[in-house]
């Protein structure tokens, strides 16, 4: 598997919702509104029929999208994991040169979200810290300059 899509459990689930809220809520709605307004009569000039008609594809390659990466899923369950070492699914503490701490927590691709610290394993931060245990110091090459930051902890949860 040359590009594996490492998600958690939750991150399944999330997806799982969003594919089966656009399947059975939203897709439905559209398809009646699209009914009703093709039911108005000429098409070519009825703007509520050209924008259900293009928010209906819209959902339907969203969940062309996820219905791919659900099935490309690898879900990896964080509280299987042992130890101190830094691996998918880690919570982990850093603090950077400046003396300021932050908490990262390594997810898949499809549940990356920055304000709440979750990033992706394929990240720079992401990939500097895998497999680095508490002490180690880690640079992250990034484009405003290369940072330094020392594993605090490592938890699984």
């Amino acid at each position: 598997m040359p590009n594996p899509n490492y998600i958690t459990p939750e991150g399944a689930r999330r997806l799982s919702e969003e594919l089966g809220r656009l399947r059975s809520v939203d897709r439905p709605r559209i398809v009646q509104e699209v009914a009703d307004a093709a039911a108005q009569g000429d098409r070519s000039e009825n703007a509520e029929y050209i924008y259900g008609k293009r928010k209906l594809r819209e959902i339907d390659r969203r969940m062309h999208y996820l219905t791919k990466r659900l099935e490309s899923a690898v879900v990896v369950d964080p509280k299987e994991q042992k130890g101190d070492k830094v691996f998918f699914g880690a919570a982990i503490e850093v603090e950077d040169e400046d003396g300021k701490r932050h908490t990262y927590r390594i997810v898949g691709e499809d549940e990356i979200d920055s304000k709440t610290g979750r990033i992706s394993w394929k990240s720079p931060v992401g990939r500097a810290l895998l497999g680095k245990s508490p002490g180690d110091v880690v640079t992250v090459r990034r484009p405003a300059g290369d940072i330094e930051m020392e594993i605090v902890s490592v938890k699984y949860t």
